[in-house]
């Protein structure tokens, strides 16, 4: 029985385009008791195997997060799976705005005590006491009362290249770094202004609202389904779009384009620029922004010292990435202080 993905991402991308199939990329989360996540893993893990299911999914006690990408066919056989399990039926999936076959190389299904890591204590509070969800005309409609905060819960690198208009945007590197960054900052508007929120697909703020409500603010307000469903309505019913840029996302595409303007620069160079790639050194693999004309002349690196590193043998770079795996926590996205034109 296997229960874990045995191909490399090479590997798979060469059965993706020899089966030639258009695949749709989709996300979804619910909050949820699940009194055996490794179990409820093991059978997601089978039945998506079985799907031709690629992505990312977290299981834990409090419920599921999952980024994946399923081939066109087998779209409605993946939502049948869904709704035989009771706490599935009629859940949104949030399917995205540009489709790439390649958003997502492998199945990837873990067990974590999270589904994100928010750094709270459910216990301290009631997480089911939410706020009160809008949709994409309601959001535009709050988004225009004077009495409204509008609060960006993604990290400094998502808003650098895409945002609502006026909303304020922490420059924070992770989710758990915002809470209380924004209930500092927006304490004193705890009655009397309307506390709205946003994110990619809904699930930070989904906690976020019923943390703040137990903080004591009592206008508490988010976007229902994200800015991936924001954008969804905005293109199906001709609802003014109020979010400029692009929405990052977490898997091979990067980004989704929701509007014209491009709002962030070019992390080397400092022209208008919001393409992020990752640094071709794989001992560094920081995530920033580069335009097509650095991109080509540092070699898809970040800096002259990794520019170096690609170019010696790859016996030589494999010892340099010895003890730094976990680039992402020893590199911050988009902070090295080699990028003259950070944020």
């Amino acid at each position: 029985m296997q229960l874990y993905n045995k191909l490399s991402a090479k590997q798979r991308a060469t059965l993706i385009d020899e089966a030639g199939k258009d695949r749709i990329t989709i996300s979804f989360y619910q909050y949820h008791k699940i009194e055996n996540p490794q179990l409820f893993r093991d059978k997601l893990f089978l039945e998506w195997n079985d799907l031709d299911v690629l992505g990312r999914t977290y299981v834990s006690y409090e419920g599921i997060n999952a980024q994946i990408s399923v081939p066109s066919e087998n779209f409605f056989a993946l939502k049948n799976q869904l709704d035989t399990i009771s706490f599935f039926k009629r859940i949104r999936l949030n399917v995205a705005i540009e489709q790439d076959n390649k958003s997502f190389l492998k199945l990837k299904v873990k067990v974590r005590n999270k589904i994100v890591a928010d750094g709270l204590d459910d216990n301290t509070f009631d997480v089911t006491n939410k706020g009160v969800h809008l949709n994409a005309k309601e959001f535009n409609n709050m988004l225009e009362n004077p009495d409204t905060i509008c609060v960006d819960m993604r990290n400094h690198y998502e808003s650098e290249i895409g945002h609502f208009q006026g909303a304020i945007t922490p420059d924070v590197d992770t989710f758990r770094d915002s809470l209380g960054i924004i209930e500092e900052q927006l304490k004193d508007h705890k009655k009397d202004k309307n506390l709205l929120m946003y994110c990619t697909g809904g699930i930070r703020c989904e906690k976020a609202s019923a943390y703040y409500k137990h903080k004591g603010f009592q206008k508490v307000y988010q976007l229902e389904g994200g800015i991936i469903e924001y954008t969804r309505q905005v293109n199906s019913e001709g609802i003014e779009n109020k979010f400029i840029g692009k929405n990052f996302v977490f898997d091979h595409r990067r980004a989704e384009k929701i509007s014209d303007e491009i709002i962030a620069n070019c992390h080397q160079c400092g022209k208008l620029c919001d393409t992020h790639v990752n640094c071709a050194n794989e001992a560094c693999h920081l995530l920033f922004i580069q335009c097509y004309e650095c991109s080509n002349k540092m070699e898809n690196t970040c800096s002259t010292e990794c520019k170096k590193i690609i170019h010696l043998p790859f016996k030589e770079q494999k010892e340099l990435r010895k003890g730094k795996h976990a680039s992402n926590k020893i590199f911050k996205k988009g902070r090295s202080e080699k990028l003259k034109f950070k944020k």
